[in-house]
């Protein structure tokens, strides 16, 4: 029960700094730039990808093709390469689902880090959240790090994200590290 109220603590907090992350900072928007001649570009995406969802890899060449490297190094050397999101036309707004989706995100990520301290013999309180707060650094470099190095990610967004994601374990920390002291010896 102690490991999920500190979960759940820890999940909150978590959540309450990515909303402020989000709505309050411009770490939400770095990286980003706006495309030159975005029309075209959009009419271009919806003839070329139509309403298929997906994260597309461009200029694409087959995984199964044994000159797959060699091909790809060529195609990118004269077109241009990326990764792209795509949402057809229609997708929803609704903002709910995805923050009931990101608050179970964050408690899933609380419960396993109030888990793992429950393991350790930490006994100081800025040492329980210093534990929490490199588990979570560790999922920071496990994903973020891996998509500016092999994807591209452009270096201000993968900071900021980094930022959000680190700052966010430390609020988790604070929180699971308070609820989960230690018993007197």
């Amino acid at each position: 029960m102690r490991i999920l109220v500190a979960g759940l603590l820890g999940a909150i907090a978590m959540f309450v700094w990515t909303s402020i992350a989000h709505m309050a900072t411009p770490l939400a928007n770095a990286g980003f730039s706006q495309m030159k001649n975005e029309s075209t570009v959009l009419s271009a995406m919806k003839s070329g990808v139509g309403d298929k969802r997906g994260l597309y890899f461009f200029p694409w060449v087959s995984p199964s093709d044994p000159k797959m490297m060699e091909k790809a190094e060529a195609l990118m050397k004269v077109n241009p390469s990326g990764l792209l999101i795509y949402q057809p036309p229609g997708a929803s707004t609704d903002m709910t689902p995805m923050l009931v989706k990101e608050f179970a995100k964050e408690l899933a990520q609380s419960l396993i880090a109030a888990f793992l301290l429950t393991m350790t013999a930490l006994a100081g309180y800025f040492r329980r959240v210093g534990f929490v707060t490199l588990v979570g650094g560790f999922a920071v470099l496990g994903t973020d790090v891996s998509y500016w190095i092999w994807y591209g990610f452009p270096t201000s967004f993968t900071l900021a994200a980094m930022t959000i994601e680190l700052v966010g374990a430390f609020a988790a920390g604070l929180a699971i590290a308070a609820a989960l002291k230690k018993p007197a010896a």
